[in-house]
């Protein structure tokens, strides 16, 4: 790539989701001796500052958004995108939802199976992998993944939908606005247990979905240019914190893939 941006949590659980869904992130957080509520395990806030010298040495961008997690970040920054094809790389299936063909195609890179398995995603391989409608493959893969739920976020789903029902479902009426619509109307093409169940899921169903659509319009701050660069900005330094973590290796490939031509 040209250019590059490693997007932060500035806020890893928004409040505005977790007054939306209490349940959002809640198995990730336990009870201090205090009665505080704490992050469980928080091992990983030594490791960000150690990342964090590592690319303010070597020049790359960081990106963030106050009150905002880096889903939002990546989704923003996809979406104002005007000139040049995106690649979004993440874990995270929730990023799937902002794959598109225009302006610019963006692209999702899931590495959430290791690199080795790692699977590039636009609107077509997303609709063909989990049954959305592929003319907004997008939106209706974070309109699935409401339905079907996601106990990694703590999203509880619709009751007794699962991704095979919740993908026949939005294949079905295209949208989870049409299908509520038709669950709705008494003479809608929605089976009597579906109803049912959507019926029961209403109050979730209308909080939830801003909660899991990723934010497009986010005041996003850049540390520098997300121009890459082709040597460090700092060599000297960078080597040193290299030495002092022990990540020389790791150090001098980051520093080789910078240097390598870009078509």
């Amino acid at each position: 790539p040209s250019r590059l941006a490693v997007c932060l949590d500035l806020d890893w659980r928004p409040q505005f989701r977790v007054d939306a869904v209490p349940s959002y992130k809640a198995h990730r957080v336990a009870e201090g001796s205090d009665g505080s509520a704490e992050e469980v395990p928080d091992t990983l806030t030594p490791q960000v500052d150690m990342i964090m010298d590592v690319l303010d040495a070597a020049g790359i961008a960081t990106a963030g958004a106050a009150g905002l997690e880096a889903d939002d970040v990546l989704g923003t920054l996809a979406a104002q995108e005007k000139t040049d094809t995106v690649v979004v790389v993440s874990g995270d299936r929730d990023l799937l939802q902002v794959v598109a063909d225009d302006p610019v195609a963006v692209r999702v890179l899931y590495v959430g199976r290791g690199l080795a398995k790692a699977e590039l995603f636009g609107p077509e391989e997303v609709a063909a992998k989990y049954g959305v409608p592929a003319d907004r493959a997008g939106a209706a893969y974070a309109e699935l993944a409401l339905l079907r739920g996601d106990s990694s976020d703590g999203l509880p789903g619709v009751k007794g939908v699962g991704e095979k029902t919740a993908s026949t479902l939005l294949l079905r009426h295209g949208s989870l606005r049409d299908l509520r619509a038709a669950a709705a109307d008494p003479a809608g093409d929605v089976a009597k247990g579906i109803r049912a169940k959507l019926d029961a899921a209403a109050d979730y169903l209308d909080a939830a979905l801003p909660v899991v659509r990723v934010v497009t319009d986010a005041d996003v701050r850049l540390s520098r240019p997300d121009v890459l660069p082709r040597v460090p900005a700092d060599s000297a330094r960078l080597d040193k914190v290299a030495a002092e973590l022990g990540i020389e290796r790791s150090v001098a490939r980051l520093v080789t893939a910078m240097a390598t031509e870009r078509s």
